[in-house]
């Protein structure tokens, strides 16, 4: 099967190819890198789900190949669900991970060790010419007080989820790649494509 990753975030794009590979797909994967003339899509949705959306079908009508898009990010419930559906740019548009994180740790700052829970959410929207579909993956945890390990993108190096004591970016990318949200999505889409052949 021909897809595209509606992304052009290589972190995403590396790591779903990653779990799509130890799912044991066959699948051709294409970026928008591979469509130069493609525009960026604004993720502009309130929700993580509508901003997957507007990725997967702008790529499938453009192109006419099966499309998955991801959008996801961090909530932290003390912030009130922040930095939701602007993780990617919750310090500020042209930023990067690093200056994300320094300004989430900061937001933090003043919280005890029981207010720190946050979860992180992925949703995967899938189209193709059998219409549109939506996974969504979620992993419980708490944010740290400091940066802790080096694999990983986003906040990753913050993120413990329950049940371990070290984070995300401290996790080699097979443990990572069969908890985290990204891989609850597409497993849901996994099971999804084996039962509609």
């Amino acid at each position: 099967m021909e897809i595209i990753l509606a992304t052009r975030n290589r972190n995403k794009v590396d790591e779903i190819r990653k779990i799509l590979n130890v799912m044991g797909n066959d699948f051709r994967i294409y970026t928008p890198d591979d469509f130069p003339a493609s525009k960026d899509v604004e993720e502009d949705g309130e929700t993580f789900e509508a901003n997957a959306v507007k990725k997967a079908e702008y790529f499938f009508n453009y192109t006419g190949k099966t499309s998955i898009a991801d959008d996801s990010g961090l909530e932290v419930k003390a912030l009130n669900g922040a930095p939701g559906v602007f993780s990617a740019r919750y310090a500020g548009e042209s930023v990067n991970d690093e200056t994300n994180t320094r300004k989430l740790l900061e937001d933090m700052k003043n919280l005890k060790s029981d207010e720190r829970m946050a979860r992180f959410v992925c949703c995967i929207a899938f189209a193709s010419t059998n219409g549109l579909k939506t996974f969504t993956g979620l992993v419980n945890g708490r944010i740290g007080t400091e940066k802790k390990g080096s694999k990983g993108f986003g906040y990753d190096p913050v993120f413990y989820p329950y049940g371990y004591k070290v984070t995300f970016a401290e996790m080699g990318d097979k443990e990572k790649n069969s908890i985290s949200h990204r891989a609850i999505a597409l497993n849901k889409l996994q099971k999804y494509l084996l039962e509609n052949g």
